[in-house]
């Protein structure tokens, strides 16, 4: 069977990542370009893939991931937009950068190609990723399950409509950072308590992974299974209601709802 041309442009830690996870796929031959030679040459090696150029990528890839911050994104635009235009064969732009939509992607090319919009989070790294995508109105069902079969070893795939991708990702994307910033300060409280910390630390983990995939599997929410942890008058209960006095509910939506407004200013 031929393989899938797939190129990455960016090849930071979310473009790297999910670079490695479409290699699992072994559906794929990857191409690969970044600033930095030395990571992108350890990428490849690491993953069977080529390391190119940028335009090689724009002139061939039938999946071209644009893995670059929405910072530089016009720049990059601008030196690939003709290169893009020029093709006559199909291909698909994946666009990861936060709070730019498919339409001023569009706009910035100055012409409606297929494209694919995409908001990773970094435990795509490890298979356990979850990734909301959008999909412009020109991509094909087809299209849609090969792309999901590429990345089919990230993890979880969502559809959502594109006008609460920035919201969903404000859980998704930068989510990660603040369980690890709980997983931090469970960590130093075990160290108080007189733990070690390589320990502490390795509690708070699998405490979080066994919590979660008891949340996905039991599909019970969220309220009900810390209920059933609180018994009354028991050791949980205390420290649940120290965390609720503390406003914790408040200072989590404080936090994702300042998230979701700098999305929204990358992307202006």
């Amino acid at each position: 069977m031929k393989k899938i041309k797939v190129g990455f442009i960016g090849c930071g830690n979310m473009g790297g990542a999910l670079a490695k996870a479409v290699a699992k796929s072994g559906l794929c031959d990857i191409l690969l370009a970044d600033k930095d030679d030395e990571k992108t040459n350890a990428l490849a090696t690491e993953i069977g893939g080529s390391v190119v150029k940028v335009d090689d990528i724009a002139k061939t890839a039938k999946y071209i991931f644009l893995g670059v911050k929405p910072q530089v994104m016009a720049d990059l635009i601008n030196d690939i937009a003709d290169i893009l235009k020029s093709r006559t064969d199909r291909f698909i732009l994946v666009t990861m950068a936060a709070g730019i939509k498919i339409s001023a992607l569009s706009e910035m090319i100055g012409d409606k190609l297929p494209t694919i919009r995409i908001m990773p989070n970094t435990p795509v790294a490890v298979g356990e990723g979850m990734i909301l995508y959008s999909l412009c109105p020109i991509i094909t069902e087809c299209e849609e399950t090969e792309f999901l079969n590429i990345l089919k070893f990230s993890g979880k795939l969502d559809k959502l409509d594109e006008a609460l991708i920035d919201a969903g990702c404000s859980i998704s994307g930068c989510g990660p950072a603040f369980v690890y910033m709980f997983a931090e300060s469970m960590a130093k409280a075990g160290e108080e308590l007189g733990l070690e910390r390589e320990k502490a630390i390795e509690y708070a983990a699998q405490t979080l992974l066994g919590a979660a995939k008891l949340m996905l599997k039991s599909g019970e929410p969220p309220e009900n299974l810390r209920l059933a942890v609180c018994s009354k008058g028991g050791a949980t209960i205390e420290g649940v209601n120290k965390l609720f006095a503390s406003d914790f509910d408040a200072n989590v939506n404080t936090a994702l709802k300042a998230s979701y407004k700098r999305t929204k200013e990358l992307g202006k």
